[in-house]
Parts: C-alpha cells; structure tokens; sequence
C-alpha cells in the first residue's frame, strides 16, 4: 500500500492492512499530482475526533482532506449508485452499497478466482495450496449469494429498523444495530421472531434513559423494512447487494456452504480487489473523482 506524507489526506476506518485502505489505494492508481496520505483512524465514531487531533498536532498542514468510510444502517442509498453525505459533517462521504465487503461479493468474480486457481491446481499439482474443488459455476455462486441473503432477510431488516433508532440524536453513539457484538458475527438464530425479541430488549435497557427511544417504533420500522425486503424487484434487481450488510452477507455465504472456497483469505482479497471495475460503480468512481480534486 502506497501510504506517503504530506499532499493530500485520506481519512478511513479500519487498520493500514484493512480493506477500506486498499480499495483507496486501489481507487488512487493513475492518479497523477500531489501525493496522497491515506490514515486509517479505527472505528467510525473515532474519526471526527481524530481528524480534528491530527490537525490541531500538524497545524501547518494544508487541511486538503476527504473522510471515507462504510454506510453501514447509517444513511438510506439512493436509486442512483453515487456517494453519500451525513449532513453537517464535513468532507465526509459513505460507500453507496452497505461496506466495503459489499463490493467483494460479485460473482462473476468470485467465479473467476476459482477457476484460475483450480486451474493453477492442475497444472502445478505438487505445488499448489488449492484445497478446493472446480467453480461450481456462476449460476450457482449466483445462487449461493441469493439464498444467504434471504436467510439474512429478518436479521437485515432488524438491523435497518435499530439504524433508525441509532438516528435520533441522543441514541448515536450509545444504541447499536446488533446484539452480537458487530457486523460479521451472526446471532445464533436469523429468525424474526427471535431476532425482533433481542432488538426490544437493546431498546428496553436503552429507554430507560431516553424517553424518546420506543419499542412500538422499533416495531413499526422493522414491518416497514420487512415489507421493503420481501418485494419482488428487491431480489430480482439483487437490491440486497446494496442494503444488506457485506460483513453479514459474507458470513452466511460461509455458514451455508462451508466446503466452498474461503471468501476471507488474503488470497481472494488481494486477488479480487486490483478486478473491481469501477466503471460499474459510479459512486467509487466518483469517489476517485473527488480524489483528483482535492
């Protein structure tokens, strides 16, 4: 990763080794002029607080700067792919789709890697690490990704209706949209009903400080989420690829199906992500775009 001082700054979540820095450093290729400095600064509540720490240290720093980071159940997208802006935060832009993971899961790519791996398999047999089997071939990845994500559809639709909630001011940083810790890390049962049951009891610990946090709200976003996921043009327009949570979604492709290939190894991450064609999303295209003018 091409991670210089000086010129233009990139602020993101995560580590240097994380993904959020190599898709940048991934978006930045070509790009000609003053260099780039891209500062991972952890979790997404830390960067606020650490864009203006890092400035009050290095004040005579040109404060040419751009904060990139996950939607998350942060901002509704919009029906064209374009970035996304939290009002009143400044230089601050979200993926279009739900994170960056979201955007590792295409399986046209998924479907690519394997077979050149399995055909690098059979061609050095002796010395490949290839542990898998042949693609099972893109209808069926096609498949694999879908029916994860129906099983993710409650669960998502809890997470969206708790995202509402995390919205309302006093309940920004303190309410969270899961009960397992973070993304990623599926609850034990995907089911409404159980899935509905631990979200009350986030809000019940929750309202006893804040009076305007509700069950009966809670309630009424999770059937409006629950109906917006169970329409047809949702799975027929694979519009889960952009609500539904990557981290979550790459978990459940795993639970499902696990003696497919490891969609977690550093061999597909560094593999898929130099084949991302941002020609095919305009919001990380326009991301670039604002890059350049910095």
């Amino acid at each position: 990763m091409s991670v210089v001082s000086g010129g233009r700054i990139i602020f993101c979540e995560g580590k240097e080794t994380s993904l959020d820095s190599q898709l940048i450093d991934q978006i930045l290729t070509g790009i000609a002029g003053e260099k780039y400095t891209i500062i991972p600064v952890g979790g997404k509540f830390n960067v606020s607080v650490f864009v203006n720490g890092y400035f009050s240290r290095n004040r005579g720093i040109d404060q040419k700067y751009l904060i990139f980071r996950d939607r998350d159940f942060d901002v509704s997208p919009t029906d064209n792919s374009q970035l996304l802006e939290i009002p009143q935060s400044r230089s601050t832009f979200l993926t279009h789709r739900a994170c960056i993971e979201n955007y590792l899961l295409d399986a046209d790519l998924i479907h690519r890697y394997w077979c050149e791996k399995y055909a690098e398999k059979l061609d050095s047999p002796k010395t490949s690490k290839w542990g898998y089997k042949n693609s099972p071939g893109l209808p069926a990845i096609n498949q694999w990704i879908e029916t994860s994500a129906r099983r993710l559809q409650f669960y998502q639709a809890v997470r969206w209706a708790l995202g509402d909630l995390c919205n309302q001011g006093a309940a920004r940083k303190q309410l969270k949209t899961t009960w397992t810790g973070k993304s990623g890390h599926l609850p034990s049962s995907l089911e409404l009903e159980d899935c509905v049951d631990e979200a009350v009891q986030i809000v019940n610990s929750f309202k006893q400080n804040v009076e305007s946090i509700t069950t009966e709200f809670l309630e009424d976003r999770i059937n409006f989420y629950c109906q917006s996921f169970s329409q047809e043009e949702f799975w027929s327009q694979k519009q889960y690829l952009i609500w539904f949570h990557g981290k979550d979604l790459r978990k459940q492709m795993q639970r499902q199906e696990p003696l497919y290939l490891s969609l977690y190894s550093e061999s597909f991450i560094k593999w898929v992500l130099p084949q991302i064609d941002l020609n095919q999303h305009p919001d990380l295209m326009e991301l670039r775009n604002r890059l350049e003018q910095l």
